[in-house]
């Protein structure tokens, strides 16, 4: 018999008023919220659950329900209304865990990095099912994020490390550099199936690489090899963050990214923290929290302000700029715009080898980013045509690039729902149906809800404006047919 997912006493029980207020704005009824709530279970792999109308009910009534609900709740709610609505925003309760599975504020020294990053992969590759792990993580924002991440640049006491000559027995640790080569080269490979495929296809096979590099940090090793290896687990992280992020396990994402900025220290990597920082940033933003993201941001540029290339230093400025679009000040982000066009042209002038991590922002990135940010502008001025207008040439140029892009096809179809958004701001749903059903097309071979959920919401923003047109009418039955939702496996 399946699990509704109660729990706690009926005693003394009051109303949930935060979890009504949620409720009530969702615009769902009972039964949808009941259905999205097995739905997300399946996906967890919490096969158990069983919830229905009267089980809602009592939740609106005050019974605190088992986990993995109040997770499975605040996923939905923060993924309706696009902020970040913690378990303890809808008035329940969360069972206690341990800062190791929990929190991000962890210690700043190597031996504590290499644990938490073995535990935490080990338990993602052991649960194995889509987001289960996630239902057990809460995710940070506010001061809570950003105060622990500054220590970031707090420089930390150097812990002598053992000489791998006078381990008895333990000797084969130390890695010869071929094979420290091919460990690098073939997260090289993983990043590129990633922009190829989206983050739906070759998850758990970064999280076992990385798993695997923790077995090797855990063994004596010189301390330019551990250098070397706590630097290819900071781009593992990141890449096991990105890719959860871009399936939508955004909890496990964060705690990914932080393990990552962790091990970047450990290596002695500033540019690569910057970058994570960035990461975290662009999830900020897309939880509505470009507060947060700003704030990432600044962090990142300020701790690689004299070691950043100019490549990584306009992605950052292109990444200010998305944040100040998005809390609404189109001259900061105009300002930041302008600095990541000016800084790019020193890009062709430094013959500078770059590592692999930064070479995705190339110009078609560039302009990506900086029409987003005028999309984004336009949106949170009411719509206005003006900032539509900047971001509708920077956006084609985008489309236009990747679309030679073999490798980069996920950004090739969210530049194209991005230039479709364009077009419904400047009023013309028949260009917007046309970009729309193309980026099906591709997202149809890309594993990547973040692609999928950013067509659905362009559709249903064409059917909300110009639902009676033909145009759009055609393109739901084509959404409908072409991108149903499903629950992939990660």
């Amino acid at each position: 018999m399946g699990d509704n997912g109660g729990g706690g006493t009926n005693a003394d029980k009051r109303p949930n008023e935060l979890l009504g207020s949620w409720f009530a704005r969702s615009g769902w009824s009972k039964g949808e919220l009941a259905r999205q709530v097995n739905r997300r279970a399946r996906q967890l792999g919490a096969n158990h659950i069983s919830t229905d109308t009267s089980r809602v009910r009592r939740w609106l009534d005050g019974e605190n329900p088992r986990e993995p609900i109040p997770r499975i709740l605040s996923e939905l709610f923060s993924e309706r209304f696009g902020c970040v609505v913690a378990v303890e925003d809808i008035g329940l309760r969360t069972a206690h865990q341990s800062p190791s599975v929990s929190g991000i504020d962890l210690p700043w020294t190597g031996p504590q990095t290499v644990a938490l990053i073995s535990e935490f992969s080990r338990s993602d590759l052991m649960l194995a099912r889509r987001g289960f792990l996630g239902s057990s993580l809460a995710l940070s924002a506010g001061p809570a994020l950003i105060e622990p991440m500054q220590r970031w640049l707090v420089p930390g006491p150097a812990a002598p490390r053992e000489d791998p000559e006078s381990a008895p027995g333990r000797g084969r640790g130390r890695l010869s550099k071929p094979e420290l080569d091919l460990l690098e080269t073939t997260t090289v490979m993983f990043r590129k199936w990633d922009a190829q495929c989206g983050g739906g296809l070759r998850r758990k096979a970064v999280v076992g690489q990385l798993h695997e590099v923790t077995d090797l940090l855990q063994e004596p090793q010189t301390e330019a090899t551990a250098r070397r290896l706590f630097k290819v687990a900071a781009e593992l992280a990141e890449l096991a963050g990105w890719m959860s992020y871009d399936v939508g396990l955004q909890p496990t994402a964060q705690k990914y990214f932080v393990l990552a900025l962790h091990a970047a220290k450990e290596a002695g990597e500033k540019p690569l923290g910057s970058y994570i920082l960035s990461s975290m940033s662009r999830q900020m933003i897309h939880l509505g929290r470009p507060d947060d993201a700003l704030e990432l941001i600044h962090l990142a540029q300020y701790g690689s302000r004299d070691c950043a290339s100019p490549r990584t230093q306009s992605m950052l400025y292109a990444m200010e700029a998305r944040a100040y679009a998005n809390m609404g000040q189109p001259g900061k982000c105009k300002r930041a715009v302008r600095m990541a066009e000016d800084t790019f042209a020193d890009v062709l002038e430094c013959d500078e080898p770059e590592p692999d991590w930064i070479r995705f922002f190339s110009e078609a990135e560039l302009y990506a980013e900086n029409s987003h940010s005028f999309r984004d502008l336009a949106y949170v001025a009411g719509r206005s045509p003006t900032y539509a207008s900047l971001a509708e040439p920077l956006m084609r140029q985008a489309v236009e690039r990747f679309a030679d892009d073999s490798e980069h096809q996920r950004s090739y179809a969210l530049n194209l729902i991005g230039m479709a958004t364009v077009h419904l701001l400047q009023r013309e749903p028949e260009e917007s149906a046309v970009l729309a059903r193309r980026s099906m097309e591709i997202a149809k071979k890309v594993r990547s809800e973040r692609v999928n959920t950013r067509i659905r919401k362009t559709v249903d923003t064409a059917v909300r404006d110009f639902g009676d047109l033909s145009d759009v009418v055609e393109l739901t039955d084509h959404l409908a047919t072409h991108l149903p939702e499903t629950a992939d496996a990660v």
